[in-house]
Formats: C-alpha cells, sequence, structure tokens
C-alpha cells in the first residue's frame, strides 16, 4: 500500500486517534526515534533516583548518637542512643528506617557521607537546579546531568522510551535532554491507548487502521516514515504494557505509601523490558522547619519501607543485578536545632546507594559536629563523584564528558 503523508494525516484525523494518557506528542516522539520497540528491549543496567525533596536533615538520618556534640546541638529533636538501629559504635540509623537497616546488613546498602559541593546554596531553586545540572558554576541551566548522558546515546536508545519521570506532571532538570522528550508519568495507566469514544467495533476499527497505516511502505527518512515510526512505536508500547500489566505480579507485600506505589510501577516497568535505563522519583516534605519529629519518622518511614519492599520484590523477580537505586536531598540542615523545634538549611548530608554489587558500608567519615562552615557541616565529598561513579562504573558514558570535569570516584558500584 503506498499512501503520501497528507493521506497519512487526513486518515489519522478522521479515525479519532488517538492519545497515550496525559502527554501524547512527547511520548509519541519518543517512540518514534526508531521503527518499534518489539525485540530491542535492553536487558542492560538501570539507574533509579529518588529526590528527598526540601533538604532532608542527615544527621537525623544517619545519627552520630555517639557524639557529645549532637546531643548538646538537639536538645529537643535529637534521637536518643537507645532509640537508633546502631551501625557501629558511633553512628546509626533513624530507628524508623529498620528496612535500609536490613539493606545495610544484608550488604547491599551504601552510605556516602559528607555530601556537598564548594560554596553551597541554601536556597531550594537554586540548590536544586546544582544538584539536577551538576554545573555549580553556571546560573542558568537548560540540560540535566541525566539529559546529557541520554544525548551522548542517541543511537543505544533507539526504539526505547530511555528515561520516565514517575509521580510528576513535569519532566525533572535531571532529565531535561536536547535530544530527547522524557515522558512525565503520575501513573501507569497513562500509558494506556485510548482509542477515542464510541462502540467497541468502532475503537477496532481504528485499531485496525493504525496498524495498517504503521505498516505501509516509505521513504527512510522521510516525514511519512517519521510518523509511520511514530504510529508503529505506540502501538508496540501500548500491546507490551497490556501484556505486562496482565502477568505483572509483586512477589512481596508493599506499604500503602505513595513512593511504594511508584517503585511497584518500576519493577513493573522493567520486568516488561521496555528498555528504560533511568526513572526517577520524588518524595517531597523534607523541609522541616517546626516540629520535625513527626513529619521527619513519618517521611522516613515512607522511603526506607517502600526502598525495602523494591529490592525485595526486584529479587523475587531476579532483576536485583540489574538495578543500582541512589537517593539525594538538595542539602542537609544545620547542625543545631531552632527555637521551633525543627532544623533550617544547611548544607553537607549523605546519600544511600543500594548497589547490586554487595560494596555496601560507609564511604567517607561522618563531618564534625564542632568544626563548622557558619553553623553547617562541611563536605568533604563532592556529590560529582557520586554522579561518576554511576556514568562511569555503571551507566558505561565518560563522566568527564557529562560532567564537564574529572571527578574522583567511589567504590560503591
Amino acid at each position: 500500500m503506498s499512501i503520501t503523508r497528507r493521506n497519512f494525516l487526513q486518515r489519522m484525523g478522521a479515525a479519532g486517534i488517538v492519545s497515550l494518557g496525559a502527554a501524547p506528542p512527547r511520548f509519541l516522539r519518543q517512540a518514534a526515534y526508531a521503527a518499534a520497540i518489539e525485540g530491542k528491549a535492553s536487558n542492560g543496567r538501570i539507574l533509579v533516583m529518588i529526590q528527598l525533596a526540601g533538604g532532608n536533615d542527615g544527621l537525623n538520618t544517619v545519627i552520630p548518637y555517639g557524639d557529645p556534640e549532637y546531643r548538646r546541638a538537639r536538645p529537643g529533636i535529637g534521637i536518643g542512643e537507645g532509640s537508633v538501629l546502631r551501625i557501629d559504635d558511633y553512628l546509626g540509623l533513624h530507628p524508623q528506617m529498620e528496612g535500609l537497616k536490613q539493606l545495610y546488613d544484608d550488604g547491599v546498602l551504601g552510605i556516602v557521607q559528607g555530601v556537598g559541593y564548594p560554596n553551597p546554596d541554601r536556597s531550594h531553586f537554586r540548590s536544586m537546579d546544582i544538584w539536577q545540572s551538576a554545573r555549580p558554576e553556571s546560573e542558568r541551566t537548560e540540560v540535566g546531568w541525566l539529559g546529557r548522558c541520554l544525548d551522548l546515546n542517541v543511537e543505544r536508545h533507539a526504539g526505547t522510551v530511555p528515561a520516565i519521570a514517575l509521580g510528576t506532571d513535569q519532566v525533572p532538570l535531571s532529565l531535561v535532554s536536547s535530544k530527547f522528550n522524557v515522558p512525565t508519568l503520575r501513573d501507569i495507566s497513562d500509558y494506556e491507548l485510548r482509542l477515542g469514544p464510541g462502540s467497541q467495533a468502532d475503537r477496532q476499527a481504528r485499531r485496525g487502521l493504525m496498524s495498517q497505516l504503521a505498516t505501509g511502505e516509505s521513504v527512510p527518512g522521510s516525514n511519512l516514515d517519521y510518523l509511520r515510526r511514530t504510529q508503529a512505536g505506540a502501538l508496540a508500547m501500548s500491546d507490551r504494557l497490556k501484556a505486562v500489566a496482565a502477568i505483572y505480579r509483586p512477589t512481596t507485600d508493599y506499604p500503602q505509601n505513595e513512593l511504594a506505589r511508584r517503585l511497584k510501577s518500576v519493577v513493573q516497568l522493567i520486568a516488561g523490558e521496555l528498555g528504560t535505563r533511568i526513572f526517577f522519583l520524588s518524595l517531597g516534605g523534607f523541609d522541616t522547619h517546626a516540629q520535625q519529629a513527626a513529619a521527619h519518622r513519618a517521611l522516613l518511614t515512607e522511603f526506607s519501607s517502600a526502598v525495602a519492599a523494591f529490592h525485595r520484590d526486584l529479587k523475587g523477580h531476579g532483576l536485583q543485578d540489574r538495578v543500582l537505586l541512589v537517593s539525594f536531598s538538595e542539602f542537609g540542615r544545620r547542625v543545631q536545632e531552632n527555637g521551633s523545634l525543627g532544623t533550617d538549611h544547611g548544607a553537607a548530608s549523605q546519600m544511600f546507594v543500594v548497589s547490586p554489587t554487595g560494596k555496601g558500608g560507609l564511604f567517607g567519615a561522618h563531618p564534625s559536629l564542632t568544626d563548622l562552615s557558619q553553623g553547617d557541616l562541611k563536605y568533604h565529598t563532592d556529590f560529582r563523584s557520586v554522579y561518576a561513579t554511576i556514568l562511569d562504573n555503571w551507566l558505561g558514558v565518560t563522566s568527564q564528558t557529562v560532567l564537564g570535569g574529572k571527578f574522583p570516584t567511589i567504590d560503591f558500584v
């Protein structure tokens, strides 16, 4: 069958076609990078980034309970020595982090301490831009560090959706790319193929027309060829997700919270072999200026329980060796509690890494509670060293090209 670009568009319009959730153009352009995704699923490594938005209080997350300065600085909100989940004679995890403590004991959780960057900024927006662009020297950043990573591997990602942001309506700066339009999903059902109103017969007819339009002849590289590949990608993705939804069963019980629900969707998408290599999620609420204790307890419970269930489910599906999970927050909090039983914006904190290579443990010393910079912990590990490790040792991308400089790697993967 031969068809012109104009006829193709006319027939699509006449069929009432179609949408794929909330942002179809973004997804369709992404899917159009190659002919169809069937048979091209990646068996490669996967990165899951979790943003703890608002500035997580690292001192009440990984607690230096063995330091008397901790108790002096936090008489109202400090965690008691008898409550912490002890790592050693100096450090312990918040008592609500049993799930992460088990991963630590199993040797798969790494804690990178004292992470920050030179001349820290205490503005949420500026600091988050710095973390997500990995360009502290640039006031105006339009592309994220993972976006630059994607830009270097256009051919590798042909026929796939290389990255997805879950639980958001806006692409995080980390994933903003000059060559890809990364999809954002509130829910996995956003990828449902919607064939418009009418009877079941009408929808089946539209589906048939889509298949016909997607499989005709066209000149490679032409606009019509692009549209055909768009259509083929949409159909293939819809079929694959429908099949995955039908057969996926979690291998563990997930807690009833939003982060757990999103991480469960990540396992489902990985199991579906869609070729997606990067997933970005966010858990907000960490800006704990007042009455911190209860809010922080709930947030750490959600974070720890969700990540632990995610790891169990990956193991149940035999996928744990392919997935690296990393958490970050735009800054830590000040050492001294404030007058509202909370903490104000600070600087250095920790990053958590769930590594499939069994290289867990503590990385770097805990910052001093007395040698401070304007009341804040001093960093000793640039966050770009963590990124360099992810790029060089996990994603197989030259970090110097992405980060604009060379940073030492860390032995967590």
